[in-house]
């Protein structure tokens, strides 16, 4: 009982250390990014993918109402996986990073100097007595000088440069899926029917086109751009991701099991 005692005294602010070295405020929030829908980015040898597990939790919910891909700027995009409220502040401080960045120096930031001016920011709520820290991980990618860049920021405010990832629930066998398939050299096409395969792992092998997003940044065209539901199907039907009709009828089943595996994501 004096254990557990003195474990809640440590849970209770966000700026004590327990003896052992751990903040447990942050370990909690990262709890709350497992909770949240998975996201997958994937940078190929011309472009970065970002995807992510859009299901709704109703079939009364608008589908464009679930914000999981957002454009930061014109070469930049993120995934989210986590609260969705929380993302959203972190999105608009970037957005405002890369405003400022552009009147302030006549140029497009680097996908690496706003990774870490967020990570700063993340970082800044794990030390202030009275705020809690961000329960949501993000997945910066983007092009700088020509190349393409995938960053991670995680909610201790620690950024991560990788080559494929994925955040939210499964996030281990998803990431053992893409350190066994991915391959350097891969063209944006690839990559996104890797990510559409990858997200397929935490969907018993299926999605729905209405069901994920997909957005892509290329070296040739570094605008962010949102591909279109009718060519994520046209993927999805080549790589026999599809569901079936009779799986397709029991829908709204999926959407409640991605309700309960989703409390976080109030999308």
């Amino acid at each position: 009982m004096q254990g557990q005692s003195q474990q809640q005294a440590y849970d209770r602010g966000i700026t004590i250390f327990s003896p052992d070295g751990r903040l447990y405020q942050v370990e909690y929030a990262r709890e709350a990014v497992k909770r949240g829908t998975a996201s997958v980015g994937v940078r190929a040898e011309d472009g970065v993918v970002l995807a992510a597990d859009k299901r709704a939790r109703s079939p009364l919910m608008e589908p464009e109402s679930i914000e999981k891909l957002h454009k930061a700027d014109d070469h930049v995009g993120v995934a989210s996986a986590g609260h969705v409220a929380d993302a959203r502040q972190l999105i608009d401080f970037a957005r405002r990073q890369a405003q400022v960045n552009r009147l302030r120096y006549g140029e497009a930031i680097g996908i690496e100097t706003l990774t870490k001016n967020i990570t700063d920011h993340i970082q800044q709520y794990t030390q202030v007595g009275g705020a809690r820290p961000f329960g949501v991980a993000l997945i910066v990618g983007g092009i700088e000088n020509g190349e393409p860049r995938l960053f991670e920021t995680d909610p201790s405010g620690t950024p991560y440069e990788w080559q494929a990832l994925s955040i939210g629930s499964d996030r281990s066998d998803l990431r053992d899926y893409l350190e066994e398939e991915y391959e350097e050299g891969l063209s944006t096409d690839e990559a996104v029917a890797l990510a559409l395969d990858t997200l397929a792992q935490s969907n018993d092998g299926e999605l729905s086109p209405e069901g994920v997003g997909v957005a892509t940044i290329t070296v040739d065209d570094p605008e962010y751009t949102v591909r279109p539901t009718d060519e994520i199907e046209e993927v999805l039907a080549e790589r026999d991701l599809l569901p079936d009709e009779e799986d397709a009828a029991d829908g709204e089943d999926g959407a409640d099991a991605a309700d309960e595996a989703d409390d976080s994501d109030e999308e």
